[in-house]
């Protein structure tokens, strides 16, 4: 089906990566929504175009595989067809929600989770896309029904638009609540980082005496200390341990005060 449309529209119509948009004149309106599909699980992007006859309030949905506008009904028709793909994007959101407390869940039951940065970025990486496209919609279909609110269900658009709303804003929380964790895995992961770094240290301060005193007494020159005293070696033994003593204690010390 043929239709008169302005050139400048054209391409947004035809242009799959159109984000989602509104556009009128006295005779018709163009609706372009961007939205979510949930494919098997996985997040996905479809972009469907709306041609509304304002005249006689006919609604068509352009197809892309035909490259024209097959008839889809009246408003009630195009707000069960909507209704549906809202519904499935909330779904979707309402189980990343439930896997992220799971998440959370095994995060506080084990800081140390190798499988955390992973799910993270795949649940980060949908709620992202959701927010983003919603967030579009939402602009779009608000102005659509400012356009043609004579004529719509208030009722059923009214809680489309709230379903498109929740939807929006339960992924910009779910998005700030996995960046909480995200934080909290960071902090446990540096505190993890600084007791290694913590006892490598003491290793060093206790090894690097002996380290210095072997290192003398390895040399290959004359003179050397107890080099003629048959007790030589239990000597500098014992005066290692004595030296190394106070540096002992004082480590012990420090970490039983921590």
């Amino acid at each position: 089906m043929k239709f008169k449309i302005s050139r400048f529209l054209i391409d947004d119509i035809e242009n799959e990566d159109h984000p989602s948009n509104f556009d009128f004149t006295n005779e018709y309106s163009v609706l372009v929504l961007r939205l979510p599909y949930i494919n098997k699980d996985n997040v996905e992007v479809v972009s469907y175009v709306f041609y509304i006859d304002a005249i006689n309030n006919i609604v068509y949905k352009y197809k892309r595989s035909q490259k024209e506008f097959i008839k889809l009904g009246n408003f009630d028709d195009l707000y069960n067809f909507l209704d549906i793909r809202v519904d499935k994007i909330l779904t979707k959101i309402a189980k990343l929600q439930f896997n992220i407390e799971r998440l959370e869940d095994r995060l506080y039951e084990n800081a140390n989770d190798d499988n955390f940065p992973n799910a993270w970025l795949l649940y980060k990486k949908d709620l992202s896309l959701i927010e983003r496209l919603m967030g579009h919609c939402l602009v779009a279909f608000e102005r659509f029904i400012k356009r043609h609110k004579s004529s719509l269900d208030e009722l059923e658009y009214n809680d489309l638009y709230e379903h498109i709303d929740r939807a929006y804003r339960l992924s910009k929380s779910g998005i700030e609540k996995l960046d909480n964790l995200y934080n909290f895995y960071r902090a446990k992961a540096d505190e993890k980082m600084n007791k290694i770094m913590f006892l490598l240290t003491i290793i060093s301060a206790i090894f690097m005496p002996l380290t210095l005193v072997t290192g003398f007494f390895g040399m290959n020159t004359g003179g050397l200390p107890f080099t003629e005293d048959p007790n030589g070696t239990l000597k500098v033994t014992l005066g290692v341990l004595f030296f190394e003593a106070p540096f002992v204690f004082l480590i012990w010390y420090m970490m039983r005060k921590d």
